[in-house]
């Protein structure tokens, strides 16, 4: 991954997103050559001079100060995830460091402790690479296809979601489910521009997933703390949960995320379902429920 090429075509793709309208700019005459906003614009609008712009466009963010990031952020109508983004860019353009260290080794006994006194909610902690480090005995059933053999420690969600054949029937909600694996990955990788390890993820998903590589030279990014989550489960059938993603300040890097569901709700009786599953180990559990 290129920082260059990077910070170029964030900044075209965000550009080419907004149209002169959206910018609260006159359009005049209808046959506009490119899609969304001309850098011209974009340079009236940050107040800055046109030469100028386009050298960040190139990719020379390496001595933009805070105030012309901030005035390119207003300019593009930047939203949180991509602004952050931004300014993760133009740091590994100037070689600075990253925003915050990541942690290493093995995972306290006290974070696990937690982990697995969540006996209610799926839970698991993941790395910025989508790698799930430790999970819980009702997360491992709701992600029983990343862990088809007991002895499997850890899995990677992205490289399950496009590469395992089982992958896009346990995401029902594909195309939304793809947007944000690869809106995570990419914000991961301005955060941590040097991690050969995610580099190498990426390098091997680009070469072979089609859809992957057309999601990831969208670059959408996002931050992704609350919300809802499909799947499709094997013995549980298809069930919508609410999650929650928090980071662990002691571990940088590494984010807790546990799933629930409001009680009295089909997706509540589900996971109660999953809960006898995970217990037999088997789906002798019986069958999903109604």
């Amino acid at each position: 991954m290129s920082t260059e090429s990077d910070i170029r075509e964030f900044l075209a793709s965000r550009r080419a997103g907004i149209t002169p309208q959206q910018a609260g700019l006159p359009a005049y005459g209808g046959n506009r050559r490119v899609p969304g906003l001309r850098r011209e614009e974009v340079a009236m609008l940050a107040g800055v001079s046109v030469d100028y712009y386009v050298r960040l466009e190139r990719g020379n963010l390496a001595g933009a100060s805070e105030e012309v990031l901030d005035a390119v952020a207003n300019a593009l109508q930047l939203d949180d995830a991509e602004r952050a983004h931004l300014y993760d860019l133009a740091r590994a353009a100037a070689k600075r460091p990253t925003r915050r260290k990541r942690a290493r080794g093995p995972l306290p006994d006290s974070v696990l402790r937690v982990l697995h006194s969540m006996t209610d909610s799926p839970a698991f902690i993941r790395n910025g690479r989508l790698d799930i480090l430790a999970v819980n005995r009702l997360g491992r059933a709701l992600y029983s296809p990343l862990f088809p053999d007991p002895t499997t420690a850890t899995a990677n969600i992205a490289r399950f979601q496009f590469l395992d054949p089982n992958g896009r029937d346990f995401f029902p909600d594909w195309d939304q489910s793809v947007n944000t694996t690869v809106a995570l990955l990419r914000t991961e990788a301005g955060r941590a521009p040097h991690d050969s390890g995610l580099t190498g993820l990426v390098g091997e998903l680009v070469t072979r997933s089609e859809e992957f590589r057309a999601a990831w030279a969208r670059h959408n990014v996002r931050l992704h703390h609350t919300g809802r989550k499909s799947f499709r489960h094997p013995a549980a059938g298809v069930l919508t949960l609410d999650f929650d993603a928090m980071e662990l300040p002691a571990q940088p890097g590494l984010t807790l995320t546990a799933y629930s569901a409001a009680p009295g709700t089909p997706e509540h009786d589900a996971l109660r379902f999953l809960a006898a599953w995970a217990a037999t180990g088997s789906t002798a559990a019986g069958s999903a429920p109604a």
